[in-house]
Order: structure tokens, then sequence, then C-alpha cells
């Protein structure tokens, strides 16, 4: 069986070697990016299947790497770590298209869990088809077998949390799903950011995806008081 392979982003050597042993401890199989260029030729040259990404380096900021990492149409979870414990600086992470964050101090033990927890659901459970293959709604189609979503048949470029946001709420067309419903479904636990935040800043990437105007949106709309619901059509 394939290890799953883990890009580290850290520019401290004592806090890469740390994350380094304990993950390779867990099986998986570790690299270690001492810059922002080191981490884009890495990203592009081993093709992680995750990315924990550290704000501070020497070269460009992490924002920017993760910027990059999108722009690039690169896919795989990106878990930003920080020593700033600032929820403007988490919700910038965000919008620049990361799954989740820590905040440092961290500890090795619930890092790893978060790590799992971000690659089992890339991965794993959530990206397994169900019985219908293929869920068709008037010019989207959302592929449970290739984990791919086509828009009027043009591919649309998800990240993994994006996909499974989207075949939750699909799943359950038009009924409310309560944000807090999301963050246990798609992330699994309690991010470090605020949840409601967190849930609609991937609400609203995702409709800049998938909606025709996303000022206007049609097939994810806000149910005030509650959260969201997907409106099948």
């Amino acid at each position: 069986m394939q290890r799953e392979r883990i890009l580290i982003v850290e520019d401290e050597p004592a806090v890469a070697r740390g994350l380094e042993y304990a993950l390779k401890a867990e099986g998986y199989k570790v690299f270690w990016a001492k810059s922002g260029a080191e981490a884009l030729e890495l990203t592009r040259r081993e093709q992680p299947d995750l990315i924990t990404l550290d704000i501070r380096l020497p070269d460009l900021s992490g924002y920017d790497v993760c910027r990059a990492l999108r722009s690039q149409n690169h896919r795989q979870p990106i878990l930003m770590l920080t020593a700033k414990d600032e929820e403007l600086d988490k919700v910038l992470g965000l919008e620049l298209g990361a799954d989740d964050y820590m905040v440092k101090p961290y500890g090795l033990r619930e890092l790893v869990s978060r790590i799992r927890a971000l690659l089992r659901r890339a991965y794993g459970d959530l990206a397994a088809p169900s019985e219908d293959e293929i869920q068709r709604f008037e010019g989207l189609e959302i592929d449970l077998t290739r984990l791919e979503v086509r828009l009027d048949g043009a591919a649309v470029d998800l990240t993994p949390t994006e996909f499974r946001l989207l075949r939750y709420l699909s799943a359950r067309q038009n009924v409310p799903v309560s944000r807090s419903s999301l963050v246990e479904a798609v992330w699994g636990y309690e991010s470090d950011v605020n949840s409601d935040r967190t849930v609609d800043v991937h609400i609203r990437h995702l409709r800049q995806k998938i909606e025709s105007d996303p000022a206007k949106p049609t097939r994810i709309v806000t149910v005030r008081g509650i959260g969201y619901k997907f409106q099948g059509q």
C-alpha cells in the first residue's frame, strides 16, 4: 500500500524535525521545504497528498505560497500553521484556499490527528462513492466516482474540502443544513477558526465556482438563522 506523502513547509529546523519524526512514526512519507520557493518546487515535483504550511518563511509568506499553489491548480489539503492568534490572519488563510488552520504552539499529537482527519476526508470515507455515481442538477454534474464536478460540460476545479462541502449539501437538496452540522460532517472536528466563518468562506468560494452570479446564488442559498441549503433545479 502506498504511503501518503506529506510536505512540511517550515524554516525552523527543530520544529520541522519534530513534526517529521512524528509523521514518519505514523507511517507517512515526509518531505521538508525550508522556504516558499522550495515548497512550490517540491509540490510540483513530488505531488504530496497534504501540505502543512507555516506562515512565516524567509522568502515568500505562507499566504503567497498558498495563493500560488491554488492558482496552479494544486488541490491537496493545506493546513496552515502560525504563531499569530488573530482572527484576521486565520480568515486570510482560508480566503486564499487553505483547508484548515492551527496556531502555534500546538501539540504534536493534536496536529497529527488533524492531519489524519484531513487526509481521511480528502481521500477516504467522504471521498467514497455512494449508490448514485453521478448527481445531475441542470448543468451541474457531481461525479462521485472520479471526485469531479462539471458545469455545463466544463470541469470545475474544486479543492477536496469544497468537493466534500458540495457533496454533503447536494445529497440533502432543499433541506436546510446548519453550519455546525457542516463543520462536523466536512471537517470532522472543531476548527481553530471560528466555525461560522470557516463555513462561510468555503461557501463563498464554492459559489464563485458553480453559480452564474455568486452575488445572487440560486444553487447554494442562505437560510437565515440556520445555515445553507442546496436547491435542486
